[in-house]
């Protein structure tokens, strides 16, 4: 089932088209990622599903509903422009945040301590925001987007910033919080992290959707039937055992390592277990795996085909 689903939005500025006939699903409990260059539209679109700007055309749904201003209660957005008040004390406003997204003074302060010792700031809740890193304040300002336990959260780019610990920490508490019953849309330029977290993607270029799918489903179709052998037991070049049908790519040692590495790509004709065994009564195999594309590698080869179009 859909929680969030939007049908072909298009925004317009003045001269500029900032989003054409984009359409997404993001299903219940799930995280979607939302990627894209910069200037691609997905700003405009986090804008306009928050009820920001409204769009000029398109529908958007939530829960199976006309999305109307009701809705926004039961959304949580981290913008990636973070907005804290630098001269108030840290609790005092994360207290006031949480309030206006329709806590109770009681049960608010509650769920702010819970949250504030869980990320080990609690010391800092009589200080003055200015007197906090980047990086607690941003912590600061993930609780306050998520204390009210939203249906819908909205993460942009919400690990810029943070050391690894914290950025574990954060994804940690992301893959939580969905578990619980959340759904999640996650915009970034970190594709290890959509590889990490995201159940879906879809991929926005110049005001146009052009990728979108399952993450397992997206590589394997950008996949291109390569995989890597880790081996020993023979001195000379793989190519000289290889049949028709396979394409030996390279062949390299690791460093501190006894075995040798090759990568061959199966072409047409040929197929795995084929390859397997005719490597077989000359070396001895340590691993077979199949190379499948990065999200890195399909995002800049999604985005550079659009350029010569």
């Amino acid at each position: 089932m859909d929680l969030f689903k939007a049908s072909e939005i298009t925004k317009i500025y003045a001269n500029h088209t900032a989003l054409e006939k984009v359409s997404i699903s993001v299903q219940d409990q799930s995280i979607f990622g939302l990627l894209g260059p910069n200037g691609a539209g997905k700003t405009t679109l986090i804008r306009i599903i928050n009820q920001i700007i409204a769009p000029d055309e398109g529908q958007l749904l939530f829960n199976g509903e006309p999305m109307r201003q009701k809705h926004i209660s039961q959304i949580g957005y981290l913008p990636e422009e973070r907005g804290l008040y630098k001269k108030m004390k840290v609790g005092e406003q994360a207290l006031y945040l949480a309030q206006l997204k329709g806590l109770s003074k009681p049960e608010a302060m509650k769920r702010l301590k819970e949250w504030f010792g869980k990320f080990e700031i609690m010391a800092w809740w009589n200080r003055k925001v200015e007197e906090l890193s980047k990086g607690m304040q941003q912590k600061v300002q993930f609780i306050v987007t998520i204390v009210h336990e939203p249906r819908l959260l909205i993460f942009d780019e919400p690990f810029s910033g943070f050391d690894p610990i914290n950025v574990n920490l954060l994804k940690d508490e992301i893959l939580r919080i969905r578990d619980n019953g959340a759904t999640v849309i996650f915009s970034t330029h970190n594709m290890e992290s959509v590889e990490e977290l995201c159940d879906h993607i879809a991929l926005i270029d110049n005001s146009r959707k052009i990728l979108d799918g399952r993450v397992k489903d997206v590589k394997k179709a950008y996949k291109s039937n390569t995989f890597e052998v880790a081996f020993n037991g023979f001195y000379g070049s793989l190519k000289s055992i290889l049949k028709p049908g396979y394409e030996l790519l390279g062949e390299f040692h690791e460093k501190d390592e006894d075995l040798k590495r090759a990568r061959i790509k199966i072409l047409k004709d040929g197929e795995a277990n084929n390859l397997i065994k005719q490597l077989l009564p000359h070396i001895s195999i340590h691993s077979f795996t199949e190379i499948l594309p990065t999200m890195n590698e399909i995002f800049i080869t999604k985005v550079k085909e659009q350029k010569t179009k």
